[in-house]
């Protein structure tokens, strides 16, 4: 038993880690872009403060740990390789994003990019789902407001 509950945190350590990971990646484009590239581009009405972003993705991040890690807990080995790539792909994409928007300033290939990374979640949800529908769920707010983003993403690159 005590083997397993070794694994079991080091499974919580990865799990929690890698969506934080991909977040410091992406917020290497991200910051000095914010009061630059990005304060100047012509946005909806509907584009939220600038403040709300870290907090949301903090704790979106965190959400993204804990279904990896709840999924990671509930799969047989054989079946854990496919959900364990889909989502580190997921958060590959996620950190090409910020790359792409704020470190290339391409808002339509970051628009592709998002829409990559959406399908990416929806594949990832599907994948969990057959497996621990709460790691499933733990999902479903990610895939809110990367839904949301893409609108937005849309939104910024019409506009100018």
């Amino acid at each position: 038993m005590a083997t397993k509950r070794g694994l079991s945190g080091g499974r919580l350590i990865v799990s929690l880690i890698l969506p934080f990971i991909a977040g410091a990646i992406g917020s290497i484009f991200t910051f000095s872009e914010i009061t630059s590239w990005y304060a100047n581009l012509v946005k909806p009405a509907w584009n939220p403060p600038n403040w709300l972003f870290g907090p949301v993705w903090t704790i979106l991040y965190l959400m993204i740990g804990i279904s990896i890690y709840l999924f990671w807990q509930a799969a047989e080995k054989r079946n854990a390789k496919a959900g364990l790539e889909i989502a580190g792909l997921q958060l590959v994409l996620n950190a090409l994003w910020s790359l792409v928007f704020f470190g290339l300033h391409q808002p339509v290939a970051a628009l592709l990019v998002i829409g990559l990374l959406w399908l990416s979640i929806v594949s990832n949800i599907e994948i969990f789902r057959r497996t621990s529908v709460t790691a499933a769920w733990w999902l479903a707010p990610y895939l809110v407001w990367v839904s949301f983003a893409g609108v937005l993403n849309y939104a910024v690159m019409s506009l100018n």
